[in-house]
């Protein structure tokens, strides 16, 4: 079985449907699983003085208070999958340079490792995503080249990769993430529950079913829904 999983490290629903995912694969070892790359804001800056609550709340035009409420049920819905987000030490920036990152990392079998690396970094140790040091310290937990990534890091390499990996998601129609393809031909959105990811799997191994709209909570580049 193929899977394949568009997701942006700043997508806090992306973390949680990975971890839930891999609960319902329970090692299974006839599954490849491949993370595309998704920017729900290409144009975001690599600095900002704002923190998660205040960026979120001027994003969807809500209070401060209520920005914080959303981040409160989202944690919630993290603590229920086993994470732990700490969203008031967020350092919100710009994840194309991870992106790149991550395609270099696939090329040498260290995509999931990184991935998880990234994105535990950003949601519950508040690291930098832009910051050089700290993307050497995830390569360097993902069992990467540290020279090669500094090399990414520097340089403009992988670009190509990763804008093939966003062509494919407009082709699929695909606006919200995280997203699950199943051989290509079952779809699954959303930060599924475990029981759900285990149907879903289930079913796209043993029928022809439609599964495609099998939906839960994502991100957008304009929203979340829970």
């Amino acid at each position: 079985m193929e899977i394949e999983i568009w997701s942006d490290f700043a997508c806090p629903f992306c973390y949680i449907g990975k971890t839930n995912l891999e609960k319902a694969l329970d090692g299974r070892t006839d599954v490849n699983v491949t993370f595309r790359s998704f920017e729900l804001d290409p144009n975001a800056p690599v600095q900002t003085d704002k923190n998660i609550h205040e960026l979120l709340a001027e994003k969807y035009g809500k209070t401060v208070a209520e920005a914080k409420a959303m981040n409160e049920s989202v944690g919630n819905m993290a603590r229920s999958a086993g994470l732990l987000f700490d969203f008031d030490h967020i350092q919100a920036t710009n994840t194309f340079t991870a992106h790149r990152i991550a395609q270099y990392a696939r090329t040498v079998g260290k995509e999931n490792e990184f991935m998880a690396a990234g994105m535990e970094a950003y949601f519950t140790k508040g690291g930098h995503l832009n910051d050089e040091e700290t993307l050497l310290k995830l390569a360097e937990e993902a069992d990467l080249n540290l020279d090669k990534v500094k090399e990414i890091i520097q340089s403009d390499e992988y670009l190509a990769q990763v804008r093939v990996d966003e062509t494919k998601a407009m082709e699929y129609g695909i606006t919200s993430v995280p997203f699950f393809l199943i051989d290509g031909k079952y779809a699954i959105s959303g930060a599924q529950p475990v029981e759900s990811f285990v149907s879903v799997l289930e079913r796209a191994s043993g029928t022809k079913e439609d599964i495609s709209k099998s939906q839960g909570p994502g991100c957008s580049d304009d929203s979340c829904s829970f």
